[in-house]
């Protein structure tokens, strides 16, 4: 049934009936396998945060708004709890690196929460390495003013004053922080493709399988949300109830062997319905603006405005602010979830019909790189800002027309 018209994507048909004669078609035949791998898979930590990252993370846990982070994280600076919060970069740099030393063992004696220190106790019993020079965490070509957000190991005087939220706030930075000193999380991996004969033809099957052998990092960086605890038992179960069915289904697949015959018992029909993308919220639009640039074609405006985006990493949370607060734009109080208004979308509806050109990041990469040009001495400020009020002039003349 590949590349079918009857199908609307290599997993669904468009309609039941076909759907359900093509099952008919397969009953009572046997099934061949074709191609069997078995591998292990190793994931490391991510990267450490940066704001756009960690306003993200805390819209989804604690349902805050960029700014509110923004405004936490600040603080936490101020009581020279962690590092410079106003920054793009994920990675930290080589003179960091090496006296990274410093700011575990100020974990260590300042730090009075029982979980990290059982985190910081495995790290010296296990003798997880703490040289971080040739890892993916540092890197200075990634760096420009500031590097990631970290726990400093210092300011703990000011800890127990400090608001709840600010405090699961600070947890969230260091054990992010801690994870990186992880070894990766490691997963045993199986996949296995069968055909069907069915008249003339061979369908092709798949199937996977993928069961977490060592947790490694994995450990530290589970959730943290509060929660009470008939719901925390009732994740547990959900969790253990899923854990044992994936290991069941693993168990099946490790005993199959490339070449055997199978009979196959049953197929299965499954009614699902394709759904949009999901709206964004206060935290993953942050995300989006930081890497606007990805949605220009051309490489060499794309390459421009590669960490630059829309606004920068102390202006982001600022604009979104605005923008709710001139009501262009709703935001859900409890989910975070971001909805235009009306006055918003009739405001985009002028400007793609006047300007659509405004709407485009590739704007903002060509003006990225006239200023580069201009830092570069490749051109003069004056030819720069002569082109752009030119722009500027020709766009308002022709929205004077049309109105």
């Amino acid at each position: 049934m590949f590349e079918s018209p009857k199908l609307y994507n290599e997993s669904g048909f468009k309609k039941e009936d076909d759907a359900k004669q093509f099952i008919a078609s397969l009953q009572g035949k046997k099934a061949k396998i074709t191609e069997l791998k078995k591998s292990k898979q190793k994931e490391n930590a991510p990267l450490l945060f940066n704001l756009a990252e960690i306003q993200n993370q805390c819209t989804k846990r604690f349902k805050i708004k960029p700014d509110q982070t923004l405004e936490i994280i600040q603080n936490l600076y101020e009581k020279k709890l962690v590092t410079y919060p106003r920054t793009d970069a994920r990675v930290l740099s080589t003179a960091v690196a090496k006296e990274i030393t410093k700011n575990l063992n100020g974990i260590t004696r300042g730090y009075k929460d029982e979980e990290v220190q059982g985190y910081i106790k495995k790290m010296v019993d296990e003798k997880y390495s703490t040289n971080l020079i040739k890892t993916k965490y540092v890197n200075d070509s990634k760096i420009t003013d500031h590097y990631a957000i970290i726990p400093t190991g210092q300011g703990y005087e000011n800890f127990n004053s400090l608001p709840d939220l600010q405090k699961q706030v600070y947890k969230v930075i260091v054990t992010r922080f801690l994870a990186i000193f992880y070894p990766p999380a490691e997963f045993n991996k199986i996949q296995v493709t069968v055909e069907i004969e069915e008249e003339k033809t061979k369908e092709t099957f798949n199937a996977s399988g993928k069961v977490c052998i060592n947790q490694g990092y994995l450990e530290v960086l589970k959730p943290q949300t509060k929660s009470t605890a008939s719901e925390k038992t009732v994740e547990s179960l959900e969790q253990n109830n899923e854990n044992n069915e994936k290991q069941t289904d693993l168990e099946i697949l490790k005993t199959l062997k490339k070449g055997q015959e199978l009979e196959v018992q049953n197929f299965e029909l499954k009614e699902a319905e394709t759904s949009p993308p999901s709206r964004y919220n206060s935290g993953n639009i942050i995300l989006a603006m930081e890497n606007a640039g990805k949605l220009i074609e051309e490489e060499e405006l794309r390459e421009q405005i590669k960490g630059a985006g829309i606004g920068t990493a102390a202006t982001r949370g600022e604009i979104i602010k605005k923008l709710e607060r001139i009501k262009y734009m709703e935001i859900n109080s409890k989910t975070q979830i971001i909805t235009p208004t009306l006055k918003g979308e009739t405001i985009y509806d002028i400007v793609y019909n006047s300007m659509p050109d405004m709407l485009n990041p590739k704007l903002t990469a060509s003006w990225e790189k006239g200023l580069d040009m201009v830092a570069k001495k490749e051109i003069e400020p004056k030819v720069f800002m002569g082109k752009l009020e030119k722009y500027i002039h020709s766009k308002f003349d022709k929205l004077v027309v049309k109105m």
